[in-house]
């Protein structure tokens, strides 16, 4: 039987972090193992007749310089773009056609909207915030994600754009999510910031300036595998169980013994194959379908993302490698939100987008001349107060066998890629403290 003191499940992001991390702290008795014949996860990048794309919309914003320069240090001759964000959100009017952009975060910038809808949100927001007595009643509860919305921002904030928008992104129920359920990355406002804003533009967010690889997402990727043994790693190699009292993983291949195993599968998928009793109603997410699209000639410059409320609309965000790349063909990637139940009929779902990009202006009889497909399933995890307890009751099962669950899938929760970075950091540096 083989042997590892560190066995790790999953060459994405985390997975590979974890691995490099052990390796600069000369401990090399590790082994990574990946199904997939390919690294990266849903890191993955598709370069098709000269358009380069990754399996998802990936902006890269470092908080912490040491990682990004650890990353650079390993990617001789890659460019890295440094891109100041423009995002907008298109609001559709009430005939065909017709509609205007505004700046992200809509909460901060209503005074871009017709006069009648601008007085309608300030209104809401105004009082949902107000303590005047005389008109404000009891605060409104903020026991889930729905009601949070609706107590600090009002109805018309939320109807016209916070709520119809997060539905497409998570396709369920808001009031079934945890009130934190995005974290950091929701962009908060007060009355504050919003008046000011109609002076003084500041539309900041915690990406609004992000770093991007003229190769794509997998040459982040690729500089987390280099700083890993060279035999670290088992490709097309799947676990298939795990034995917590043995310390022993059972693979597609062989049976591995182990000290330490560090999981970024899917919880509800890693917790059954640790034979853990848990109830699987208990993890929601969903699905994305992304469609990246490549046609013959240039289309709308001065943005990078786009976010579309409207349920008319099939897709909820619409991305410009194109205008990252500087570009003279226009390539996007277009992302639909899907229960994680639902059966999607791609070839439909295709026909509806390039309609729908058309009627939106986005393409103007513009040709396809390139694309690529795929399901991120899961996609976005469901963040309830239901998970949040059973995943921390569960951990803690793990943590005495000497086993953790990170990222964004293992730890259910949301995320950023630097973030997996860290965690797996912080992990590797506890066992030698």
């Amino acid at each position: 039987m083989d042997s590892f003191r560190t066995l790790i499940v999953g060459a994405g992001v985390t997975g590979l972090a974890t691995a490099a991390a052990l390796s600069d702290r000369r401990d090399d008795d590790y082994l990574v193992l990946e199904a997939d014949r390919e690294i990266g996860g849903w890191c993955k990048t598709v370069k098709k007749d000269g358009f380069t794309w990754d399996y998802s919309g990936h902006f890269f914003h470092f908080k912490h310089p040491e990682i990004e320069a650890w990353l650079r240090e390993r990617m001789p001759g890659q460019r890295i773009l440094k891109v100041e964000k423009k995002s907008f959100i298109w609001i559709p009017g009430a005939e065909e056609g017709s509609g205007s952009w505004i700046d992200f975060p809509f909460q901060k910038n209503i005074h871009q909207l017709p006069k009648d809808d601008f007085i309608d949100c300030l209104y809401d927001v105004y009082f949902a915030r107000s303590s005047d007595v005389k008109r404000a009643a009891a605060p409104l509860p903020e026991t889930n994600f729905k009601e949070m919305l609706y107590a600090r921002f009002g109805k018309g904030i939320c109807d016209r754009f916070l709520v119809p928008y997060n539905e497409k992104l998570y396709a369920c129920d808001l009031s079934t999510l945890d009130k934190d359920a995005m974290g950091r990355f929701f962009p908060h406002a007060d009355l504050t910031d919003i008046v000011s804003n109609m002076k003084v533009a500041n539309n900041a967010s915690y990406n609004a300036t992000f770093t991007y690889p003229e190769g794509g997402a997998i040459e982040y990727v690729k500089a987390l595998a280099s700083g890993m043994r060279k035999d670290g790693l088992a490709r097309s190699e799947a676990l298939v169980s795990v034995d917590l009292e043995k310390k022993v993983a059972r693979t597609s291949q062989r049976e591995i013994r182990f000290e330490h195993l560090v999981s970024s599968v899917p919880f509800h998928k890693f917790a059954d194959l640790c034979g853990l009793d848990h109830d699987p109603s208990t993890w929601a997410y969903n699905k994305v379908l992304v469609f990246n699209l490549g046609f013959d000639r240039k289309g709308k410059t001065g943005v990078h993302w786009a976010y579309y409320p409207s349920k008319r609309t099939s897709f909820y965000r619409i991305g410009w490698y194109d205008n990252i790349f500087d570009t003279d063909r226009m390539s996007l990637y277009v992302e639909i939100g899907f229960p994680a139940d639902a059966v999607i009929d791609v070839p439909a779902m295709r026909a509806r987008v390039l309609a729908d990009l058309e009627r939106e202006g986005v393409t103007a009889g513009h040709a396809l001349v390139a694309e690529h497909s795929v399901v991120m399933d899961p996609a976005y995890v469901h963040i309830t107060r239901r998970s949040l307890a059973e995943h921390a009751r569960l951990i803690a099962k793990l943590k005495e066998r000497g086993v953790w669950s990170l990222g964004r899938y293992g730890g259910w929760t949301y995320c950023s890629i630097e973030d997996n970075i860290v965690e797996a950091r912080a992990l590797v540096s506890s066992w030698n403290s």
